[in-house]
């Protein structure tokens, strides 16, 4: 007599992007239009995945990612953490997402959301019409890996083209490529391997059930940009930003997070400007691999550094930090920690 082997619950919240993209052919690689599907015809379209887990879809949003908004990543926040909460009995959750900015929303919810169970972001290359999309696939890992008892405790996970990477180090690195999810020099976590879902490293910053950058109810994100160096730079994105009152500034500065003189005689007239409040000033840098360190020269225009975080995510970071505090050895130790 054969034994049933219990199948995980797996939550899947769907947002549209190409994985869910329809084109007009089988090679509108290029041209088509995300968004198309919703999440329950998605997880249809691949019955293999009843062989991994009993799926619940619900539908968030239906766009591509360009346009995904902090309203979205608040109710996708709060949603999760309401699963969790009132389901035990449920292993893990899925969001299907754009790629374009797939890895942004996976690290403000590896900031965000307060369980240890597995959040996996799954994306496509290709639109669920092409020829060889690659989002089926996709989805059946995304969705094992967030049934995995293997998986809990790793923060947020981006799974696509068979690797697992974590929220924090991955970035899209390709523009049509299936292998574009990359986490630089760190590598990924894992594989999704045909026999089971296989780790071989775990993240140490702190994400998940030990942050605590968690959201508040009510509470407005405030204004952080960013601003790229580069030779001969025009310093009025600067100043016309201090003037409109952001609440902070990550600049993607070049090598190893450097900025040019005419750009640190800019931060200096904004230290010494009567207008309030003065925007915290976070460096990062645009390179892709590496840290960003503190330096005297800068140190004492009260720059924080970033440490490897990119841009975009070092903004996200400041966003929840300025939610928490303004005071910048606070700021500086959570951009350490994180």
């Amino acid at each position: 007599m054969s034994l049933s082997i219990e199948l995980p619950t797996v939550y899947v919240l769907s947002t549209g992007g190409t994985i869910a993209g329809k084109g007009g052919s089988s090679m509108s690689l290029s041209e088509y239009r995300g968004g198309s599907l919703l999440g329950e015809e998605l997880v249809k379209s691949v019955p293999e995945i009843e062989q991994y887990a009993n799926v619940k879809v619900e539908q968030v949003t239906n766009v591509g990612s360009q346009d995904i908004t902090t309203e979205h990543w608040t109710t996708l926040a709060n949603r999760i953490n309401a699963i969790f909460a009132e389901n035990p009995e449920v292993a893990g959750v899925v969001v299907t997402h754009g790629t374009a900015t797939l890895e942004e929303t996976a690290y403000f919810l590896n900031l965000t959301v307060e369980h240890d169970r597995p959040v996996v972001l799954v994306g496509a290359q290709r639109p669920a019409t092409a020829l060889s999309a690659d989002g089926p696939l996709n989805l059946v890992n995304a969705i094992r890996t967030a049934g995995s008892a293997a998986a809990r405790g790793m923060g947020v996970l981006v799974v696509m083209n068979d690797e697992i990477n974590c929220a924090r180090d991955v970035t899209k690195s390709n523009t049509y490529r299936v292998e574009t999810f990359r986490s630089g020099e760190l590598g990924f976590l894992g594989y999704v391997d045909p026999d089971q879902v296989v780790f071989y490293r775990a993240p140490v910053k702190r994400h998940t059930v030990r942050s605590e950058l968690h959201l508040i109810a009510g509470s407005a994100f405030p204004q952080v940009e960013i601003v790229s160096s580069y030779v001969q730079p025009d310093v009025a994105m600067i100043r016309m930003l201090h003037a409109n009152g952001v609440r902070g500034i990550v600049i993607a500065g070049s090598g190893a997070g450097v900025i040019s003189q005419v750009e640190r005689a800019t931060i200096k007239e904004i230290l010494c400007s009567p207008v309030v409040p003065r925007p915290v000033i976070v460096r990062s840098n645009r390179t892709g691999n590496g840290r960003v360190i503190g330096r005297k020269d800068l140190d004492v225009l009260d720059l924080i550094p970033a440490d490897n975080l990119s841009p975009q995510k070092a903004r996200i970071l400041l966003m929840l930090a300025l939610m928490k505090t303004t005071d910048l050895g606070e700021i500086k130790r959570i951009f350490s920690d994180y």
